[in-house]
């Protein structure tokens, strides 16, 4: 019994001595070899671990609507940080009972402590006992839950071995010269876990009773300050019985340390747990947020390609509010389920509606008629088909780029026409209507037309081939261009088209002259932001969600977003509005118009495919502007037809019918909230076009300046020689322009080469010999002569008819004078 004692008291002794050492070489590290390795080590360690303890600790953020309302969250770790007066007296005095009840006195370590779990891990041969003070725990709780990205770090914040110690014991004593011990409080209830997926105090409290952590209570408080120690284990949840027990134990701990009476610990031990009837958790991700799921997804992406990655939105504890107008959204989404059922087989319907703006365009709703969700059974889905590009094309809603093209290069959209049944182009690639000749592009109409239309007219109408001439006169090149500038941004995109080449250099290198007829994928959000670049006088900015960031502490946060940017002439995008405005008077959409009550103005074009597999309409005011895209939205390639909305073998699907229905029905209960039935100005100048209304004069020039001139206006000069002119060699007398006019178009210019005009012919004017004499009364003719057929005068009752009896009648002859009857 002696040996056994005499040995323990040598355990004992060895073990101090070891402790001592230990926590000399921690806190006076010696110079050189091995022990200088370690000391230098932990000193790296605590400079690295004192800069993650000033870092927030990974929180909520919040996606909001336009008016503050929430409508999805994102988090790695459910927790929300709230400052000191934010967290109840309770609860601070529960911690610091059962986990540190010296916390207020010591200096960040608890010596006391330290030593004696020294002693205790030494005989054991392990670190059965931590001691730790909160700065420790703080220290370790922020490594493992803030710092740690990866899992060996994760298993280094909580490996048991004396290194960990150490390291939490120099940077505990190093936090006290850096943070008051209110803070280190703080910050540790604002990390601590607590069990069901809660971390820190503010969710804690709304997970187990439904209230902040500002108004619990003192046996609520007893709960979650137990919980530290075993969030599974103590689940009140799971195990009521050892929830209790602890909070019991809690309890007598602050009676202990004088933080409540012997009552208060009673009446409190006696009170049931109180907790929630389940604990009240939070959705994730935009899952959560219903018919409002597309648009929180492309919030999402916008962020993460605008500085703020889908990491750091889960850590950052961002405020988002966005840019959704629930008035709107709902809207748009009614409009949609009332044209397409969300369950029909391969087809869907989405909207998109856009707030022109000259300096910000905002992104009002984003819906489809598609269930957000994943199901798919249900025909749910949670694919981006609101904002990618998807489906067989746009029709001949692309018709207004090369109408835009031409509008700018001069053609006025009063211009008449020349509207063929077919017209077969050169330079547009190959193909086309039936029985094309080899390298020619062809394109017939689908309908009757007259033989010439003016700009707006087709527009309206859309017959197929003025805008195949549009395209053989502006370029292929330019009818892209133009869809890029007004907003088709993803078509510059690589591997946008066929995986590899962008969208803009397929169609550049085979010169589609199809392209004008909108054959490629569409991005809905793409073409509801051409309509808002239109409305805005021409000026394009990127379509944004976001209203405002601010960071976890309230701070606001900018993102990195390219300038807006003039596309085109105000003067243009206006002629184009109005050139767009008689579709729903005359045209394609004047039904679906109707149907809806529409007796305003409104810039519309409706578009189809060949293949009848999608249809769009885009229509824009001032004020909104957005545009509806049907497709096919499964692998199966065939049709779609009308009314409902169905695939089908022979499709009768048109812009005109669902996608305008779609699009009246969602407008007209909002429209005027944003700026009512108008449209932009015109300027008279691009009736006949601005190619003839600004052609600048040249008429009296030398021929270098009148070159020059036109040149510089944008058009091809050619000479030719004009003689006897009367005017000096080398003047300009007139000028020849072709019937159709467009920039980069060839002006003819008359130039004098100085020879004299020809003197007029010479004439002789003779005076008369006679003139004409009035005859007198005896020798002028009867009036029977004069006039064989005139009848006879009536006679009248009462009046006589000699000299001075009566106003007889009588008739006035030229150069004769008045001759009674």
């Amino acid at each position: 019994m002696r040996v056994n004692n005499g040995k323990n008291l040598l355990k004992l002794a060895v073990a101090v001595i070891l402790t001592g050492l230990v926590l000399a070489s921690a806190l006076f590290p010696p110079a050189g070899g091995v022990s200088y390795l370690m000391a230098r080590t932990a000193d790296d360690l605590a400079v690295s671990a004192r800069s993650v303890i000033t870092e927030p600790a990974p929180s909520i953020t919040t996606i909001t609507d336009r008016n503050g309302e929430p409508m999805a969250w994102m988090y790695e770790q459910r927790r929300v940080n709230v400052p000191s007066e934010k967290i109840s007296e309770p609860m601070k005095q529960a911690i610091v009972a059962i986990e540190d009840r010296r916390f207020w006195e010591h200096s960040g370590v608890d010596w006391q402590g330290t030593a004696r779990a020294a002693v205790t891990n030494f005989v054991s041969g392990s670190v059965a006992q931590g001691a730790s003070t909160l700065e420790q725990q703080l220290i370790k709780n922020h490594t493992l839950l803030v710092n740690s990205k990866t899992e060996a770090e994760r298993r280094a914040a909580t490996a048991t071995d004396y290194g960990r110690k150490l390291r939490e014991i120099r940077i505990a004593q190093d936090l006290e010269g850096s943070m008051s011990k209110d803070e280190v409080l703080t910050k540790y209830l604002n990390v601590v876990p607590f069990g069901n997926g809660s971390f820190g105090v503010e969710v804690a409290a709304q997970t187990y009773f439904g209230v902040p952590a500002a108004e619990l209570k003192v046996e609520q408080a007893a709960l979650l300050a137990g919980l530290v120690q075993q969030t599974t284990g103590l689940d009140p949840y799971t195990n009521p019985e050892g929830a209790t027990a602890r909070r019991n134990e809690v309890l007598s701990a602050m009676e202990s340390t004088g933080a409540i009476t012997p009552e208060q610990a009673k009446a409190a031990k006696d009170a049931p747990l109180g907790v929630l009837e389940e604990p009240q958790s939070l959705p994730q991700g935009c899952i959560s947020a219903g018919d409002r799921g597309f648009f929180c997804d492309y919030t999402v992406s916008y962020l993460n390609e605008h500085g703020i990655d889908r990491e750091e939105l889960a850590r950052g504890g961002y405020t988002i509010r966005t840019t959704l107008d629930p008035k709107v959204q709902e809207n748009t989404q009614r409009a949609l389920r009332e044209q397409a059922d969300p369950q029909a087989e391969g087809v869907a319907e989405v909207m998109n509606v856009v707030e022109p703006g000259k300096d910000t365009r905002r992104v009002l709703a984003m819906a489809s008629s598609r269930v957000y969700g994943l199901d798919a059974n249900a025909k749910q889905t949670v694919q981006p088909q609101t904002y990618t590009p998807v489906g067989n094309g746009a029709g001949s809603v692309f018709k207004i780029f090369a109408a835009t093209a031409a509008v700018e290069r001069g053609m006025g959209i009063d211009t008449s026409l020349w509207v063929p049944r077919r017209y077969e182009a050169w330079g547009l690639g190959s193909g086309g209507a039936a029985g094309c000749p080899e390298g020619m592009y062809c394109v017939e109409n689908v309908g009757n037309f007259p033989s010439s239309m003016t700009l707006r007219e087709s527009l309206a109408r859309s017959p197929n081939t003025p805008f195949i001439q549009m395209s053989e006169q502006v370029g292929v090149d330019g009818v892209m261009d133009m869809a890029v500038r007004l907003g088709m941004r993803s078509y510059t995109e690589e591997g946008s088209f066929d995986g590899e080449s962008s969208v803009q250099e397929y169609v550049s290198e085979h010169t589609l002259g199809s392209f004008v007829l909108g054959p490629t994928p569409v991005d809905a959000l793409e073409l509801s932001n051409v309509g808002a670049t239109l409305a805005s006088g021409g000026r394009w900015c990127e379509p944004s969600p976001i209203d405002s960031i601010t960071d976890s502490n309230g701070e606001p946060v900018e993102l990195e977003v390219p300038p807006c940017e003039d596309a085109v002439d105000p003067g243009v995008a206006g002629a184009i509005a109005n050139a767009m405005s008689e579709d729903t008077t005359f045209g394609t959409a004047k039904d679906a118009a109707a149907k809806f009550n529409w007796d305003g103005k409104v810039s519309a074009k409706t578009g189809t495919t060949e293949s009848h597999q999608s249809a769009a309409f885009l229509g824009f005011t001032n004020g909104l502007a957005a545009a509806v895209y049907t497709y096919n939205d499964s692998p199966t390639v065939t049709q779609l037809c009308t009314t409902p909305l169905r695939q089908c073998w022979e499709g009768d699907l048109f812009g005109g019918r669902e996608p305008a229905r779609t699009w009246f029905s969602a407008m007209r209960p909002i429209v005027d909230e944003y700026g009512g039935m108008n449209i932009p100005e015109l300027d008279d100048d691009f009736l006949q076009g601005t190619s003839i209304s600004r052609l600048p004069n040249v008429v009296g020039m030398q021929e270098p300046e009148a070159r020059r001139k036109l040149e510089e206006a944008g058009f091809k000069v050619e000479s030719q020689r004009a003689s006897q002119t009367g005017e000096p060699r080398g003047i300009v007398t007139s000028t020849q322009v072709p019937g159709l006019l467009l920039k980069g178009g060839t002006v003819t210019i008359y130039v004098s080469d100085g020879s004299a005009k020809p003197a007029p012919p010479r004439t002789t004017t003779r005076r008369p010999t006679s003139t004409w004499t009035v005859p007198s009364p005896s020798e002028m003719p009867s009036l029977e002569e004069l006039i064989p057929d005139l009848p006879t005068p009536p006679t009248t009752g009462g009046g006589g008819g000699g000299a001075g009896g009566g106003t007889g009648g009588g008739i006035d002859i030229p150069g004769i004078g008045r001759i009674p009857f």
